[in-house]
């Protein structure tokens, strides 16, 4: 226990790429800060990758080539897994978080932060994994967070320094954390707005997308640079409708992971974009991919929660049409800018 009554047991559920890049800067914080003996453990679905992780210090599904620290384990038991855990990580796609839910809650102890590394809306209600996990695990606001930033897990599990978010209404919460996670290459900062990281999250993905689709259009950075700068717009509508603040989406979490998202190729929303502008379909794109592209899953959800607030997203509404079907890639060119002539300045 620690002076917060918590457990210094720290457990990822997913281990996918971030999950176990995020698992590995938790056990490389520990080391760094000299805990004797670490409890990290990761929550696979499948038993040949919880086997590799715990026995061979490896995924080589998802992390090929990443060494993984020793005091890693892997189980395919949730109850296990959450069981004793001061920290419970929630690293899996938004659309299966709520069926995973009744399971935590009920081995989740009294003390526990669940920290959401989720950047997706659940289709169909439109929740923030916020607001999920305080329906389902009757969780009070201060024991959630939320991590966002420019986050690629690759460049993170080699060591390359980045800077993350972690947002939680009790900034006490939010500092437990941020000391667990901070090391050599991984600075956590700290702020209060779970709303606005959460949103900043969600919807870069669906911009990554369209600069994706420019891509296999294309078209140059000329084009990519006025979607990445239009979607920030779009972006800054919606949280703020929602609450969120405005420093949020100039920082970490809103600028820079938009930036990182949409620039790099180790991105899997862009990546599935550029698919999708060679002309590959939705089914087709997503079977290259071989993961989930929360872009594609989430739109019609952020969408959806747009227009139930009055906020205009046209690059957010024409990644929707494409995604749906309706929509034809070549003809977006002029569909991804197309607002009323007004002055940048006004929303």
């Amino acid at each position: 226990m620690n002076a917060a009554g918590r457990p210094e047991k720290l457990v990822v559920v997913g281990a996918g790429s971030w999950g176990t890049t995020f698992a590995k800067v938790l056990a490389d914080s520990a080391l760094e800060r000299g805990v004797p003996e670490p409890e990290i453990v990761i929550w696979a679905r499948r038993p040949e990758i919880a086997e590799s992780i715990t026995w061979e210090h490896r995924n080589e599904d998802y992390l090929p080539e990443i060494a993984l620290p020793e005091c890693l384990t892997a189980t395919t038991d949730l109850a296990a897994a959450v069981s004793g855990a001061g920290l419970v990580v929630l690293a899996i796609p938004a659309q299966e978080v709520r069926k995973h839910l009744p399971a935590i809650r009920a081995h989740l102890g009294p003390a526990a932060v669940v920290l959401s590394l989720i950047k997706g809306l659940e289709r169909g209600t439109d929740a923030r994994m916020s607001e999920l996990c305080a329906e389902e695990l009757d969780l009070p606001a201060e024991r959630f967070a939320v991590v966002s930033g420019p986050n690629l897990a690759l460049e993170i599990a080699r060591g390359e320094p980045t800077a993350t978010v972690v947002a939680s209404t009790d900034p006490a919460a939010a500092e437990w954390i941020a000391t667990r996670t901070a090391g050599p290459y991984f600075r956590p900062y700290t702020n209060t707005d779970v709303t606005g990281v959460e949103i900043c999250g969600v919807v870069k993905n669906v911009i990554a997308l369209a600069v994706g689709i420019c891509d296999g259009l294309g078209f140059g950075d000329n084009s990519k640079a006025s979607v990445i700068t239009r979607g920030l717009a779009e972006t800054t509508r919606l949280a703020e409708s929602l609450g969120g603040q405005a420093e949020t989406l100039a920082g970490l979490a809103g600028l820079g992971d938009l930036v990182a998202t949409c620039a790099s190729p180790l991105s899997r929303n862009r990546t599935a974009g550029r698919y999708l502008g060679q002309g590959l379909s939705v089914e087709e794109a997503t079977a290259r991919l071989k993961q989930t592209a929360e872009g594609m899953k989430s739109v019609s959800a952020v969408v959806d929660l747009s227009r139930r607030h009055g906020v205009e997203m046209p690059i957010s509404e024409a990644m929707n049409a494409v995604i749906a079907g309706s929509l034809d890639v070549d003809t977006l060119s002029g569909l991804l800018l197309s607002r009323d002539l007004k002055s940048e300045g006004r929303t």
